[in-house]
């Protein structure tokens, strides 16, 4: 039987670790760190339960960039200028050139142009030699003025000023109502120029009575050119060979609607304004790509695989499914304020543009365009598709027998509203609704007005129909799909309000309750391996012990056996 005391080595049972034996050399800090790694273990899966809750917030926030994205792109094309795209042609745009906004109408105009507008211009008739030649040798200050558009201005010429001078003190005058003076230089000697900014027969320009700078009165100056308004005739009118339209500039606004002219010399041409569907089909091609980028999305985090049954990261999330079936019926549904009986087109299907339901299909569950739809509905009623996708504010009435006069942008809502109003023997209004929502009215002036705090808020319905009775009917304000969209992506990516952030806001607080029981796991398995350390520390101290009792018992041992 031996007597010494061997080393021991750890023994894992059933979940606990023993010792085999005691004895010096035992590696203390290494068991220490593997009982604590095994502690740890609570740590590593609060951690991975953390990077689930932050992966699905990361998807959140990149969900939320692409409808943002979305959002600005539906912002540049939601009104009719935006979105309907006018071509314009002239025969001879050396003569007059044209732009058109969305509500010119298509059509063929032939312009004559007799005569441009123009600005006066005047220069000195007498030229120095230098453009430094004092022209006020005096001592004394003078007085240089001029009437433009029959208000005089004045301007104090000091003693030795040059030309030079004289044109920096008029063009730097604060009053200045836009008149140009500039140094002109012929070849041999310098002149002073002046120059009206404006043009037509009111842009006079002629240097006052009381300019008393030697010089330059008004009987120094030479005209250049008179200031006059431009004459031209459209489509044949005036008809009178003497008689012509006069305008005061060049650029002609209000003759033919939603079409800027340019006049640019004498001559005629004609200018053709025609749709550019193959523009505006490319901005429905943009609304489309946009809508699927924020489908694709969705789909990529909410999907459960056909084959392997897996879920994605936010399959069944309850504010993705919210946001995708808000868009999915903004995008499918009747427009906003329209109505399938009065509207040529009042949903994107009759465009040709719609939900790919084939199951497999690479597209599935986004939008598709039917191009031989679409061009045919663009070939014959390109104004109708873009109200749809476009208008802001387009009233309509079920009947003549009453009207929409006005609205406050931005306070009444647009949409579809029922109307009810009553009439005595008299034909005054007695009684009146909007919606159900008792309504404002003047008997006098044969206006309803809807109430504060409705979606009628601010709307002016304007009766014609005044026999006695009760009279019902529907009026709408109409809003284009791109406004709609971009008003929902608003409220659903409200910093605030919206879905998304409530979401992340939620999703912010598990993590933080999560990382509160990390930071708790740590305390208590610090102060699990301080009293480790101290408990083996008194094992160690005990073997230490036991060694030295070894030793002694070695040493008295072999004392014995040498006697």
């Amino acid at each position: 039987m031996s007597n010494t005391v061997s080393s021991y080595s750890p023994i894992t049972t059933s979940g606990q670790i023993t010792y085999s034996g005691l004895g010096n050399g035992t590696d203390f800090d290494s068991m220490i760190k593997k009982l604590v790694q095994v502690e740890q273990s609570r740590i590593t899966s609060l951690q991975t339960w953390k990077k689930s809750w932050t992966d699905k917030q990361a998807a959140f926030q990149e969900l939320n960039t692409q409808m943002l994205t979305l959002k600005t792109s539906l912002e540049d094309m939601d009104s009719m200028d935006e979105f309907m795209t006018k071509a314009v042609d002239s025969s001879d745009s050396t003569v007059v050139s044209a732009v058109a906004g969305a509500g010119a109408e298509n059509g063929s105009h032939e312009v004559v142009v007799n005569r441009l507008a123009t600005a006066k211009a005047m220069v000195t008739a007498t030229g120095y030699a230098s453009a430094s030649t004092d022209i006020n040798s005096s001592s004394s200050d003078a007085m240089f003025a001029y009437t433009y558009k029959g208000v005089t201005y004045s301007n104090t010429v000091g003693a030795n000023c040059t030309l030079t001078d004289l044109a920096s003190i008029i063009n730097n005058d604060p009053s200045n109502p836009g008149v140009k003076a500039s140094v002109s230089y012929d070849g041999s000697k310098y002149y002073l120029q002046l120059r009206g900014m404006d043009t037509g027969s009111t842009a006079s320009l002629v240097i006052a009575s009381n300019s008393t700078l030697s010089g330059f009165g008004n009987s120094d100056f030479s005209t250049i050119t008179s200031n006059a308004s431009a004459q031209l005739k459209l489509d044949g009118w005036p008809t009178a060979s003497g008689s012509w339209i006069t305008r005061e500039t060049n650029s002609v606004t209000d003759l033919i609607p939603g079409l800027t002219m340019t006049l640019k010399s004498t001559g005629s041409a004609t200018v053709v304004t025609t749709t550019d569907t193959d523009a505006i089909k490319e901005k429905i091609e943009t609304f489309v790509e946009q809508v699927n980028l924020v489908r694709t999305k969705i789909q990529e985090i909410s999907r459960v695989d056909s084959t392997t049954q897996q879920a994605s990261l936010l399959t069944g999330n309850y504010g993705i499914q919210l946001i995708d079936t808000n868009l999915k019926s903004a995008v499918a549904g009747l427009g906003v304020g329209f109505d399938y009986d009065q509207d040529k087109y009042s949903t994107l299907s009759q465009l040709g543009i719609l939900t790919d339901a084939e199951q497999g299909s690479t597209t599935e569950g986004l939008l598709v365009i039917d191009d031989d739809v679409l061009d045919a509905v663009l070939a014959s009623n390109a104004d109708a598709v873009g109200q749809l996708f476009a208008a802001q504010y387009v009233g309509r009435t079920s009947s003549s027998d009453f009207s929409i006069s006005s609205y406050i942008k931005n306070t009444t809502k647009n949409g579809t509203y029922k109307l009810s109003y009553t009439t005595d023997a008299s034909g005054k209004i007695t009684a009146a609704t909007i919606n159900g929502h008792a309504a404002m009215f003047n008997s006098n002036s044969n206006l309803i007005t809807g109430a504060h705090g409705y979606d009628e808020a601010g709307m002016v319905i304007r009766v014609v129909d005044t026999t006695p009775g009760t009279h019902t009917g529907e009026v709408g304000l109409k809003q284009g799909k791109a406004g709609q969209l971009s008003d929902l992506l608003g409220e659903l990516t409200d910093s605030q309000d919206g879905p998304l952030h409530i979401l992340d806001d939620n999703y912010d607080d598990i993590t933080a309750m999560i990382d509160d029981k990390i930071a708790y796991e740590q305390r208590r398995i610090s102060t699990y391996a301080s009293n480790l350390r101290k408990r083996f520390a008194k094992v160690d101290s005990m073997l230490g012990t036991y060694d030295q009792m070894q030793s002694q018992l070695e040493s008295q041992i072999k004392q014995l056996s040498s006697d």
